[in-house]
Formats: structure tokens, C-alpha cells, sequence
């Protein structure tokens, strides 16, 4: 089984294995980050763990319907932050994406770089007919995400 990468100019999204814990959980622990997630703050790097242990079991199956990616800064390989793409029911061939980015990368367009490339891996790749995205009405910088992407 080949386990997809997506490469953009910048950026590179891998899927998540269990090294990426620590970043992860700095991401998550984020209260900037957290602002639209209905997660929550991890209360340890446990709690962390036991979110991200069924992303990693599901990004190992042969048919993957879960793909949870680590987001990568190709010039240095430092983490940027979250993107997954769920499908749906097989016979609609749809899916749903959410993104998490680090702070430290938002206003640089690594979250909108990072969402056209997922788009054209599931339309390319995974021959898909719609993708949608949830967004809470207040996370103003996610609705530009979206824009700048052709979502809205």
C-alpha cells in the first residue's frame, strides 16, 4: 500500500504517524487554536494521545476513509499544522475537510495552499464528486480559507 503524500511549492502533507504527539499536542493546547474546535484543550498529552491513536489506526487500513494528514513546511520540516478528509458513503462519493494550523503560520497561506491541494487529491486521486467544509460563522479567518479555495 502506498501511503499518500501531498506535495505543494511549501508544503508537504504526510499522513499522521505517532511521532508527531508533541506537535500535535502543542496544537491542540493552543487556546487561539481551539477558539472554533469543539475538541477542547487536551488536559495532558495523554488525553492528546487517545485523540490521535484512532487517526493513526485508520490512516494504516488498505482503504482509508479517515485520512488525517501532518502538515509540513517542505524548507525545514517543522509542523504547520492538521488536515482531514473524511468520506462519506461510497456510493455519493463525498467527503468533508477540516484544517488546524498553528498560530504561528496563520495570514501566510498555508491553510488555503493546504486546501487546494487536498481538493485536487480527492477529485484527482480519490475521484470525488463534492467535498464540503463546516465553519462556525465567527471564524472569520476560515471563511477567507474557504473563499480563496472556491468553497463559498
Amino acid at each position: 500500500m502506498t501511503r499518500p503524500e501531498i506535495l505543494t511549492n511549501r508544503i508537504k502533507l504526510r499522513l499522521i504517524e505517532l511521532s508527531d504527539l508533541d506537535s500535535i499536542h502543542k496544537l491542540h493546547s493552543l487556546p487561539e487554536t481551539d477558539e472554533f474546535n469543539a475538541l477542547g484543550i487536551p488536559f495532558n498529552v495523554e488525553e492528546t494521545k487517545s485523540v490521535i491513536e484512532p487517526w493513526i489506526e485508520e490512516n494504516q487500513l488498505s482503504e482509508i476513509r479517515n485520512y488525517t494528514f501532518a502538515i509540513d513546511n517542505k524548507s525545514n520540516g517543522k509542523f504547520i499544522g492538521l488536515f482531514g478528509l473524511k468520506l462519506g458513503n461510497k456510493k455519493y462519493r463525498r467527503a468533508e475537510v477540516w484544517y488546524k494550523i498553528h498560530s504561528s503560520y496563520w495570514k501566510k497561506g498555508y491553510a488555503t495552499e493546504s486546501l487546494k491541494a487536498v481538493i485536487n487529491f480527492g477529485f484527482d486521486t480519490l475521484k470525488l464528486h463534492r467535498i464540503e467544509a463546516g465553519c462556525a460563522v465567527e471564524n472569520i479567518g476560515s471563511i477567507k480559507v474557504l473563499e480563496k479555495a472556491g468553497m463559498l
